[in-house]
């Protein structure tokens, strides 16, 4: 199942970059492997995918303690201060950075272990209460310019979750303006700020046609997770 999903996937995704006037090497599949394991993700990685995108901190690192740097690993799920440590130490890159004080804690963290953490900053562009991420245009210019200031943080770009909707229209919104919010700080001299992490299974054809860069894509690839299977745990 998942060698013929993620066949379809990639050719569904390279049909929407051509129509979309993109290259298809400029969007990164992330495949989400929270709640699958180790042979779902051998099965992904045996068939082209590097890219793997985790939820849980404690759940990632144990995944990376078996599979350790034969993939790239993604964190994007919501990241407590008291698991920075463990997202720290497995990920490539944190695609949920939401404040300064987990800012300063990665930063901090990174340090001790002589790493520079590449992040992107978690941006709410919709008004769903269930969906976390910065919202104040000054948090957002503080927080750029902090990641800026810290040795040991790389800033990459944005992410954004859709709101939860049959609503193409409000679901293109979202994304427009975290491509908008991108082009803002390019114009402002961020150059760094290249990446666009946004799209999931549902809503990755509007997203590509609104600049993503990472589509973080879980069940089009493994199916439906069934969480009543206990997970990978440290």
């Amino acid at each position: 199942m998942i060698v013929e999903n993620l066949k379809y996937l990639r050719e569904s995704i390279e049909r929407s970059c051509v129509e979309a006037n993109r290259k298809p090497e400029d969007v990164k599949l992330i495949a989400v492997s929270k709640n699958f394991g180790l042979d779902e993700i051998n099965t992904a990685f045996n068939n082209g995918m590097k890219n793997f995108g985790e939820n849980r901190a404690q759940e990632l690192t144990a995944k990376y303690n078996v599979l350790g740097n034969k993939v790239a690993w993604h964190f994007i799920g919501n990241l407590q201060r008291n698991k920075v440590r463990f997202a720290v130490q497995s990920a490539d890159i944190i695609h949920s950075v939401n404040s300064l004080q987990l800012a300063y804690e990665i930063n901090r963290l990174a340090g001790k272990i002589n790493k520079v953490q590449k992040v992107l900053l978690q941006i709410k562009t919709s008004d769903e209460e269930t969906k976390s991420g910065i919202e104040k245009e000054s948090e957002i210019y503080d927080l750029v310019n902090y990641c800026k200031e810290y040795s040991n943080i790389e800033l990459l770009g944005f992410m954004t979750i859709a709101p939860f909707t049959d609503d193409a229209v409000l679901i293109r919104d979202s994304f427009r303006f975290l491509r908008d919010l991108k082009d803002q700080y390019n114009a402002k001299g961020f150059e760094n700020i290249k990446e666009l992490s946004m799209g999931m299974t549902d809503d990755y054809k509007i997203a590509i046609e609104e600049g993503a860069t990472m589509l973080r894509i879980g069940s089009a690839i493994f199916g439906k997770r069934d969480y009543s299977k206990e997970i990978m745990r440290l």
